[in-house]
């Protein structure tokens, strides 16, 4: 008989034991600057958990991935859990930016730069950028993440890994940006984690190109200089920030209208991405 064990609880996902196999079960929880939002968002956890699964499948022949089963989950967890196997995490969030926005361009414009890397002068909020750029942060346990440059993640992971986990991140992206420009949606950055499986090889683990890993926008709305509508929790922060809230524990209840608003971004993006209708 197996024996599923809870062993983590993260911001929105819980991670549990299964003889040996992770189960990973994304929540409705929503969570904004590194705060855990009081109200949930209905079917957000199968929206994530549904949309991973899809880039996954279609990324498997880029990179080997940790997912064993999507189906083979707890009765309680079903369409909101995926199997997979034990990796261990590299402590660097992989981040590739194709457009400028949220903590890069707050960096741009203090000192023409994010995570290190050179950007030409005169872009503002929402240009796109010459090039898909890697930007990696920190991987804090508690807390906000940290930019760092590349050379931080030599000096971490080593030269060879460092490299690696740089071409994979920028791959991944441009092979997912791609796919979604051709369905009216920019993704304008992403966010993509890394681990090593038993045998020590590099694996995609975690979620994958998703409304809370990712900025997505609207081709057609995109207009450089200016804040951009998103089908991802940038609605969210944005109309969190508006209440006056000082980003700190505990985060605001979220009104009705917001959370309805919130869900039908997350499941259009998913549907664009995938041309799968959302049945929930």
């Amino acid at each position: 008989m197996r024996r599923v064990k809870h062993i983590h609880a993260g911001k929105v996902r819980d991670l549990y034991d299964d003889d040996g196999d992770i189960l990973l079960v994304a929540s409705d929880r929503i969570s904004v600057y590194d705060v855990t939002l009081p109200t949930p968002i209905p079917d957000k956890g199968a929206l994530l958990t549904q949309l991973s699964r899809w880039w996954f499948e279609r990324f498997a022949e880029l990179v080997p991935n940790h997912v064993l089963s999507a189906t083979d989950v707890p009765e309680e967890f079903a369409g909101r859990a995926l199997r997979c196997k034990p990796l261990t995490m590299v402590k660097v969030e992989c981040i590739a930016r194709g457009y400028l926005s949220g903590s890069g361009l707050q960096e741009y414009r203090e000192h023409g730069t994010v995570s290190g890397v050179a950007l030409p002068d005169g872009l503002v909020e929402g240009s796109k950028l010459p090039e898909p750029i890697f930007t990696p942060t920190t991987k804090a346990d508690s807390g906000h993440d940290e930019a760092i440059t590349f050379d931080d993640v030599v000096a971490q992971e080593g030269g060879d890994t460092a490299e690696r986990l740089r071409e994979l991140t920028l791959e991944l992206y441009r092979a997912g940006a791609e796919h979604a420009a051709a369905r009216g949606i920019i993704v304008a950055d992403t966010k993509i984690e890394f681990g090593r499986d038993a045998d020590g090889v590099l694996t995609l683990g975690d979620e994958v190109l998703t409304s809370d890993s990712s900025r997505f926008w609207p081709a057609d709305e995109w207009e450089p200089g200016r804040g951009q509508h998103a089908f991802d929790k940038q609605f969210v922060r944005d109309w969190a920030t508006s209440t006056g809230w000082d980003k700190t524990p505990p985060g605001p209840e979220v009104p009705a209208d917001v959370v309805t608003a919130t869900r039908a971004r997350y499941a259009e993006a998913y549907e664009r991405i995938t041309g799968e209708t959302w049945g929930s």
